[in-house]
């Protein structure tokens, strides 16, 4: 009987797997295999990612599967579990990374059919090409116009039954604690989509970028390690809104990046943009702006929360990264290694395009612009609450004194002045 490895990545749900589905479908045994590499490690990620596996395992498990672990190199292992179940194909889903491609065409250099399936975004990289010509889209609104009107392939359920072979040893999952601040998997993941389109998608144009509110809908870690299809997270979106809805359009961002990163994949080593512009060497400024201590409250509270909780708001995320590459004038690459270390969203394509997008040296169209984070601060945290939560040696003072606590006549105990001048 034909077999077929299903090598999950960036991927770990049963829910619209193409590939999954795919090896399902062809009436023979299929292996799911899930591949612990040493040489990359997950880091902070690492409590959410084996919460994300303990869940693929156990939705397989009710599907009369199972999911098996291996450690080391993904395609040796890969390949040695292959010959060990004889199996005739792998089939995965499509990467756009640097090192999810090289993975690729090691795999494709094996005596084994591969196959390569969409779904994590939802258009695939690739399929929507400039009519002028090139093979991606430099500029996002161009994109989201075609990316509005394509066609899309049809969600497809969860496999009802997964035919692992017998006789096959499924390894164990590490001992874990989960992540204090976002439980992984994809039930997890289900269950905050269905509350996200019933409770959160009504105000969000208008809401989102409140930052003590917080009215973002959080699945963006869950996005990273597939737990919740893109495309289903779209359709649900789509079907709960009356109009073209500012989330949707996040989703689609989330794809232009992808598409960037598919036609230059070391977006996270190389300007998108090569230009002339001199990084400056400061130590003490990246390790003020890492501790949350720039003396910018706005800027401080973002960067605890990213400490805190390995995630921040979307906001602060633009209000940091300007303040680091344009106020402090540090090399974008310093601040993207930082959030991919820390964010349980790390992600290359959306972390590094955004970066770049910051520095001036990606897909912006105004890449001169300059945020002021006081006037950030004024408009998204007019109260004060969002730098109170996390900037605790300012909670007593007042929302003004908070945002701005230069203009006192004294120094608040702990907390530093300004790195950089400000308003």
């Amino acid at each position: 009987m034909d077999t077929a490895i299903v090598l999950f990545t960036r991927d770990l749900r049963v829910h619209d797997h193409p590939a999954l589905s795919a090896a399902c479908e062809r009436g023979g045994r299929v292996v799911p295999l899930f591949v612990l590499d040493p040489e990359v490690p997950a880091g902070h990620r690492t409590g959410f990612l084996l919460d994300c596996l303990a869940d693929l395992r156990e939705s397989l498990r009710s599907r009369h599967g199972d999911l098996l672990v291996r450690r080391g190199d993904v395609v040796a292992e890969t390949m040695r579990l292959a010959r060990e179940a004889e199996a005739d194909a792998i089939y995965a889903s499509a990467d756009v990374s640097e090192l999810g491609r090289s993975r690729e065409r090691r795999l494709a250099g094996e005596r084994v059919d591969v196959r390569l399936f969409p779904g994590l975004t939802v258009v695939p990289p690739g399929a929507l090409t400039p009519s002028g010509g090139g093979d991606h889209y430099r500029v996002f609104t161009p994109y989201w116009r075609a990316w509005s009107r394509s066609r899309r392939r049809t969600v497809l359920p969860a496999p009802a039954r997964v035919p692992v072979p017998s006789g096959l040893v499924a390894g164990d999952l590490p001992d874990h604690s989960s992540h204090p601040a976002l439980e992984g998997g994809e039930s997890a993941a289900r269950a905050r989509m269905n509350r996200w389109v019933a409770q959160g998608l009504d105000g969000y144009a208008d809401g989102h970028d409140d930052l003590a509110g917080d009215r973002t809908s959080r699945l963006s870690p869950y996005l990273r390690f597939g737990c919740v299809s893109p495309l289903d997270l779209a359709d649900h979106a789509e079907a709960g809104a009356d109009e073209e809805h500012a989330f949707v359009r996040q989703l689609c961002w989330r794809d232009f990046f992808h598409q960037v990163a598919w036609a230059f994949p070391r977006i996270n080593r190389d300007d998108y943009r090569p230009g002339s512009r001199r990084w400056r060497d400061d130590a003490h400024a990246v390790s003020a702006w890492k501790e949350g201590m720039t003396g910018v409250p706005i800027v401080d509270a973002g960067m605890r929360q990213l400490l805190a909780e390995g995630w921040m708001h979307n906001r602060a995320r633009m209000i940091v990264a300007d303040y680091l590459v344009n106020h402090l004038g540090v090399d974008w690459r310093v601040g993207a290694a930082h959030f991919f270390d820390l964010l349980l969203d790390g992600d290359v394509a959306n972390n590094s395009g955004n970066w770049q997008w910051t520095a001036g040296t990606g897909n912006s169209t105004r890449p001169g612009r300059v945020l002021n984070p006081v006037r950030q601060a004024r408009r998204f945290d007019p109260g004060a609450a969002y730098i109170r939560r996390y900037v605790p040696e300012l909670a007593g003072l007042p929302a003004i004194d908070a945002r701005e606590p230069w203009r006192l006549s004294e120094e608040v105990p702990g907390y530093p002045a300004p790195l950089t001048p400000v308003e």
